[in-house]
């Protein structure tokens, strides 16, 4: 019981230390409004496209923080029933595939929950100048859990913590 009370305070601990993409979009806004957009583009890189006002003013889409990460299998212990399944079948976990002989890559006594995977992190931003380049406007249109704890990987790219 003391076990899992301190892994609960622990997950709690790193759980609330995590930026969401709201309060991303709320210090960005407040970092960036008025400034040059020039600025930002010097600090993040440039724009993926742009759409022109008429009011002489431009709409930006920035992209960024792209990566790939690799998120491992996930596996569960057998209950006994599966156990004693698995023991009576046992010689079958050689499988012909095409041709290769391939081992069963579940480890003894596990059951697959979902296969490892790999996803696609990144950021996204609509920032929206007037005529003389000044941000009157910057959000977050797309963002993806960060790469580390983190719920926003927006968060990550700007330097937001919470």
């Amino acid at each position: 019981m003391k076990r899992i009370a301190t892994t609960s305070i622990l997950a709690f601990g790193l759980l609330s230390g995590c930026t969401t993409t709201e309060e991303a979009n709320q210090a960005i806004q407040g970092r960036w409004i008025g400034q040059q957009s020039d600025a930002f583009f010097s600090q993040y890189g440039p724009p993926s496209s742009s759409f022109p006002l008429n009011s002489g003013g431009t709409v930006y889409t920035w992209r960024g923080g792209e990566t790939v990460r690799t998120v491992s299998a996930q596996y569960r212990d057998m209950t006994k029933q599966e156990r004693e399944y698995e023991e009576k079948r046992r010689g079958s976990t050689i499988i012909n595939i095409g041709g290769n002989m391939a081992m069963d890559a579940t480890p003894p006594g596990k059951v697959l929950l979902s296969p490892s995977r790999t996803e696609q992190l990144g950021c996204e931003a609509q920032i929206t100048t007037d005529a003389g380049g000044i941000i009157t406007n910057i959000r977050t249109s797309r963002d993806t859990d960060g790469e580390g704890f983190s719920f926003s990987r927006c968060a990550e790219v700007f330097g937001v913590s919470s």
